[in-house]
């Protein structure tokens, strides 16, 4: 049994390079397509939004002398490439995936809609959701929140290269702990770095539970989607 039917996956942009140390490593692209096309295979209804850090980062570009809505944009195009990317790569294992833009740029994506994006959701395409929101000052964090909620989908799956919602960075502080589950609002007086607090309000709102688990690990998204626990629990 399918604990969720339908599905927003959130990948940052970082977790493409790989170990390359920049751009996108195509052997973790194609880990991560696998596993979509295995979950896609199963009848689960996919949308992704992806980050687009492995090129651009708006607010680092900021403080190299970039102007704060200019940056933005360039990191919502970042966001179009890795896009393009995954439908390459899925589309080459046999899934067929489409690419909706949040600033219209046909022929490389059509132009985001709920309509559009849910009718390709039910026809069995995986729906890649790049852009952003479409509007500077608003991260990928939001704009998956955003997309998840308007898509009415079950639960936003937030895959990093972590296991879970620590109390602290596990990768600096070896006493960190792991939490299997939290609310919305212990996450924000704790100050978790979850996502920001746009998103994470977006989703208490919307009462959209989030999942945040290590992707890197294959299987795992097949494992989530079967109900196993894995990863930490965020909800209201």
């Amino acid at each position: 049994m399918l604990k969720y039917k339908r599905i927003l996956l959130k990948l940052s942009g970082e977790a493409l390079i790989g170990k390359q140390g920049h751009g996108i490593d195509e052997v973790r692209l194609l880990e991560y397509c696998k596993q979509i096309k295995e979950v896609a295979d199963l009848g689960v209804q996919i949308g992704i939004v992806i980050g687009g850090g492995n090129i651009f980062r708006g607010l680092k570009g900021v403080d190299k002398g970039f102007d704060r809505v200019k940056g933005d944009f360039m990191g919502m195009l970042a966001t179009v490439i890795n896009g393009i990317a995954i439908q390459s790569v899925l589309e080459s294992i046999g899934k067929q995936a489409k690419v909706l833009t949040a600033i219209r740029m046909e022929p490389v994506g059509e132009g985001y809609s709920k309509q559009k994006a849910i009718e390709s959701m039910k026809n069995g395409d995986v729906v890649i959701l790049t852009g952003g929101t479409g509007n500077p000052y608003f991260t990928t964090d939001t704009a998956s929140a955003l997309r998840a909620v308007e898509t009415e989908a079950d639960v936003m799956l937030k895959g990093t290269r972590v296991d879970g919602v620590y109390s602290a960075d596990p990768e600096k502080d070896k006493s960190a702990v792991k939490f299997e589950e939290i609310s919305f609002d212990e996450a924000y007086k704790k100050g978790l770095n979850i996502m920001d607090l746009t998103a994470l309000t977006l989703c208490k709102e919307n009462n959209l539970p989030v999942i945040v688990f290590d992707m890197n690990k294959q299987g795992n998204l097949k494992k989530l989607i079967l109900g196993e626990k894995i990863g930490t629990l965020v909800k209201n």
